[in-house]
């Protein structure tokens, strides 16, 4: 067994114990964690975007029996209100694959959970190939607007991710609006509701400058979204919530409750966060 695999087999076991003897609950008052999926499927993938259905169906449990799991926009109004978050979690995804609609929704509603997911609009209903997906040889599906239509209808929040996922650390301008704004008006002429939520591609600090922040919120939104670890307390700036990106680095949800409790849920690549 390889030192890498010892240490996982430690925080498991560690996270179970702080688990069972209520530990992690303890360590995590006062604060709120946001975690984010991209995809959930048994098929591999080389780029660790999956989470397979067993794994998914394993964090879904424990986030229900350990955190008050929330509706994002819920976390978002006690943020802005300055109320307790205490131990309170929220499930989001990124980017708007097949898998969301057809596999996650599905487990989130059998265990009575709610979820936001982030959809880049300009690849839904589309056989586009991004990027991170041609370097591995993968071919995923992305949601059809339909299939986005029901999710809203079935009560889960819908929030943008840009129209082409962009890197607003380097897009600026009329090109950056319309990235922003245009993905909120793609979303809202389709949903006919007001889409608020928003979270920049990639996820790291340099994949977002000043200039575009204010475009964020000049569009409308009223809250924005990282996505390279760390957890969020009362003092969180809505325009900077951060996530925790679920995949490789997590290969249980007892591994992920240690990191959580002891502050190591910085994701050191996250340069390659999609």
């Amino acid at each position: 067994m390889s030192i890498i695999s010892i240490k996982k087999v430690v925080k498991v076991s560690l996270g179970q114990f702080m688990a069972v003897t209520g530990l992690m609950r303890q360590m995590n008052r006062y604060r709120a964690p946001v975690v984010t999926f991209h995809r959930v499927n048994n098929r591999n993938s080389a780029n660790g975007l999956t989470c397979d259905v067993r794994t998914f169906q394993k964090f879904c449990r424990f986030f229900k029996n350990h955190f008050e799991v929330v509706p994002f926009e819920i976390l978002v109004r006690k943020l802005e209100r300055g109320e307790s978050i205490d131990r309170m979690l929220a499930i989001t995804f990124d980017d708007g694959y097949a898998d969301c609609s057809e596999v996650a929704a599905p487990i989130l509603r059998s265990f009575g959970l709610p979820a936001t997911f982030y959809v880049t609009t300009g690849f839904m209903d589309t056989d586009y190939i991004p990027w991170w997906d041609q370097e591995v040889g993968v071919k995923e599906r992305w949601m059809t607007w339909a299939q986005v239509v029901s999710l809203h209808r079935d009560g889960f929040e819908i929030g943008c991710h840009t129209r082409t996922h962009v890197d607003l650390g380097v897009v600026k301008g009329d090109q950056a609006w319309e990235e922003i704004a245009g993905s909120k008006r793609d979303l809202e002429e389709r949903l006919n509701a007001s889409v608020s939520a928003f979270a920049y591609p990639y996820g790291g600090p340099s994949h977002i400058t000043g200039e575009n922040m204010l475009l964020i919120k000049k569009a409308g939104f009223t809250s924005c979204c990282s996505s390279y670890g760390g957890v969020n307390n009362t003092m969180t700036d809505v325009w900077s919530i951060h996530r925790i990106p679920i995949g490789r680095w997590h290969c249980s949800p007892f591994e992920f409750g240690f990191e959580l409790s002891t502050g190591r849920t910085r994701v050191r690549d996250y340069d390659q966060q999609i």
